[in-house]
């Protein structure tokens, strides 16, 4: 009975991952506004899961019933995304961030004793956490080369989890935080950065010969490397919040996997580090 239930999981991992590299594909090649508008809705479904996880509302079924904090959220995120889509420009970004803020601080004022100072600010957090972070995907994509260079958020998280699961199954022996992650290990996490920073090294080479460049494989091998200590932070930083809030996954979006920020969790903190260390470095 046991080794059904656990082939019936394995089999829905396996389909959902699937078709959620496709659907990476079908909307990271063309870039623009289909990466733009996928990543609006994920970024919507991700700060639902975590206002919920939050305690920003009363659940009652899936995502409960919203309250104003999260509408306002939700007509902040419409703004950010369609203000990054048209100007792709980080500044106006962070006037965003601020202005968000203040947008959340009236409707807690004109609204108070209906909300907690507590909701107000973990709806702010989860505006950060999700929707702002995820645009560097779009940001990075939009840079010269991004079609390329994107995928160095996916290599610096994916490809660094399965390094540290294979790394830390034959050589792990000392726990890296067995609180959060009793079956992670300090092995594991070096050979996840080693990993990441291997492959980034082979995917720049892969560019310097193709776009007759020279400085692609350093530079994604620190990206990869860097990115891969992000990302297991961001790994464990979102099983902290689960922990706090007693919850085992954050939604059942995703068969198999839980909600988007189950899956997403490290892609969340890698996207804007990669963004950052190719405008800082790329042209060393």
């Amino acid at each position: 009975m046991a080794g059904n239930i656990l082939g019936k999981i394995s089999k829905e991992r396996t389909i959902s991952a699937v078709i959620l590299v496709a659907a990476a594909l079908a909307s990271i090649l063309p870039g623009g506004i289909v990466l733009a508008a996928t990543l609006y809705v994920v970024s919507i479904i991700g700060f639902l899961e975590l206002t919920k996880a939050c305690g920003v509302r009363e659940a009652s079924g899936e995502y409960g019933k919203m309250n104003a904090l999260e509408w306002a959220g939700i007509g902040c995120i419409t703004l950010y995304y369609g203000v990054t889509y048209w100007t792709q420009d980080t500044a106006y970004g962070m006037q965003l961030v601020i202005g968000m803020l203040i947008v959340l601080m009236f409707v807690y004022v004109f609204g108070f004793s209906k909300f907690h100072a507590n909701q107000v600010m973990n709806t702010y957090f989860s505006l950060i956490y999700a929707p702002v972070l995820l645009s560097f995907v779009f940001l990075t994509r939009q840079l010269e080369n991004g079609i390329y260079l994107v995928w160095m958020i996916f290599i610096s998280s994916w490809i660094s989890d399965t390094c540290a699961y294979l790394v830390g199954v034959m050589l792990g022996k000392h726990k890296l935080a067995p609180v959060l992650s009793p079956k992670k290990s300090i092995e594991g996490a070096v050979g996840g950065v080693l990993g990441a920073a291997a492959v980034g090294a082979l995917f720049g080479a892969y560019l310097d010969s193709v776009l007759y460049a020279g400085h692609f494989a350093a530079l994604l091998a620190v990206v990869g490397g860097v990115g891969s200590v992000i990302s297991q932070v961001g790994d464990l930083a979102a099983s902290a919040i689960k922990r706090n809030h007693e919850i085992k996954d954050y939604g059942k979006l995703i068969p198999g996997h839980g909600g988007i920020m189950d899956r997403f969790d490290s892609v969340i903190f890698t996207a804007p580090i990669t963004y950052f260390l190719i405008i800082m470095l790329g042209n060393v």
